[in-house]
């Protein structure tokens, strides 16, 4: 199931949709990283192309980060 989901990033608030599992991860990544889930998704944010948008970029980084983790 897809849920929107709020985050205040460099002050401002923005909302996302991301699937349950996805957000999952995150807080996993978060965990795992030792940072808060406000921090990693400002991280992601500030990285990603100007051209994709915040929901995007969170999947992104998820399949990323449990690609390298099977490698």
């Amino acid at each position: 199931m897809i849920r929107k989901h709020s985050a205040t990033l460099h002050g401002h608030r923005t909302s996302f949709s991301l699937e349950d599992e996805f957000w999952l991860e995150l807080k996993t990544i978060a965990a795992q990283r030792k940072i808060s889930l406000a921090s990693l998704i400002a991280e992601i944010d500030d990285l990603r192309s100007p051209d994709s948008n915040l929901s995007s970029a969170l999947r992104v980084h998820v399949l990323t980060w449990l690609k390298k983790k099977t490698v």
